[in-house]
C-alpha cells in the first residue's frame, strides 16, 4: 500500500469520525427538543388530544378508616387509552396535556444556586425555594432552565419547551402527595433573565408559575406562564 494511499484512508476515516461524533452529539443535545417538537406537530396534524389517565379512589383498610380515612381527591391512576399520560409521580408530579409534559417536580430547590438546581433538574423540574405548597394561597413556582453549560441549558429545557404553546385557559395539572390540583393558565410572559419579580410575587389564590428559556436554549429572556387553581 503506497504511501499516498495510506494518506488518503486516514484522512478519510478522520473525515467520517468527525462526521459521526458530530451526529452524534447534536442527537445528545436536541435529540429531546426534535422528539418534544415532532410528537406536538403530529398531534395538532392528526387531532389527538392527550389526556390524563383515568383515576379509581383508593380503598383504605379496614384498620386505617380512622387514623388514614380516604378523602375525596386520594386515588391511584390506572392505564387507559393509548392517548392518555400516567404521571410519572403522584407524590409530587406535574402534566401538561396539550404539550404532553409529564415530569416529578423535585422540592425546596434554591434557584441561586447552580450546584443544587443541576442536580435536581436531572431529576425533573425544580420547584423554586420559598414556593407556596399547592393548593394554598400564594404562589407555586417551577422553573426547568439552567445556566451552567450549553448542553445542559438545551436539554434541561426539554421539559418545558413547549410552554410557548399554551394559551389562556389551557389546564396545567399538578399532584401533590396523591392528590390531583387542576391549573388553568391566564398569563405569559417574556421577560429579562433579571427580572425575579414573578419569582417574589404573593398572591390571596393559589397560583402557579412556571419558568423556562426563551428562545429555547438560550440566555436570552425568560418565558413565565401563570395558571391559577380551578379545582383539586
Amino acid at each position: 500500500m503506497s504511501r499516498r494511499y495510506k494518506l488518503i484512508l486516514t484522512v478519510r476515516f478522520l473525515g467520517y469520525l468527525i462526521f459521526f461524533i458530530g451526529l452524534f452529539s447534536l442527537v445528545f443535545l436536541f435529540g429531546p427538543l426534535i422528539g418534544a417538537e415532532l410528537k406536538y406537530r403530529a398531534d395538532r396534524i392528526l387531532g389527538i388530544k392527550r389526556f390524563v389517565a383515568s383515576t379509581r379512589q383508593k380503598e383504605s383498610k379496614p384498620s386505617d378508616s380512622q387514623t388514614n380515612p380516604v378523602g375525596p381527591n386520594d386515588f391511584s391512576l390506572i392505564s387507559a387509552e393509548d392517548n392518555s399520560i400516567v404521571s410519572v409521580s403522584t407524590e409530587y408530579g406535574i402534566v401538561i396535556e396539550k404539550i404532553n409534559a409529564n415530569a416529578k417536580i423535585i422540592a425546596n430547590v434554591n434557584p441561586a444556586n447552580e450546584k443544587e438546581y443541576v442536580q435536581a433538574l436531572q431529576g425533573g423540574v425544580a420547584e423554586a425555594l420559598g414556593s407556596t405548597p399547592p393548593g394554598q394561597p400564594g404562589n407555586l413556582y417551577l422553573f426547568s432552565h439552567s445556566t451552567d453549560a450549553p448542553w445542559n441549558i438545551i436539554r434541561f429545557n426539554a421539559v418545558f419547551y413547549l410552554l410557548r404553546e399554551l394559551e389562556k385557559g389551557d389546564r396545567v395539572i399538578i399532584f401533590y402527595k396523591d392528590k390531583r390540583y387542576d391549573y388553568i393558565v391566564f398569563d405569559k410572559v417574556i421577560v429579562r433573565p433579571d427580572d425575579v419579580s414573578y419569582l417574589t410575587d404573593r398572591y390571596e389564590l393559589p397560583v402557579l408559575t412556571l419558568q423556562t428559556c426563551d428562545p429555547p436554549g438560550t440566555l436570552l429572556n425568560r418565558l413565565i406562564v401563570r395558571a391559577k387553581m380551578v379545582s383539586s
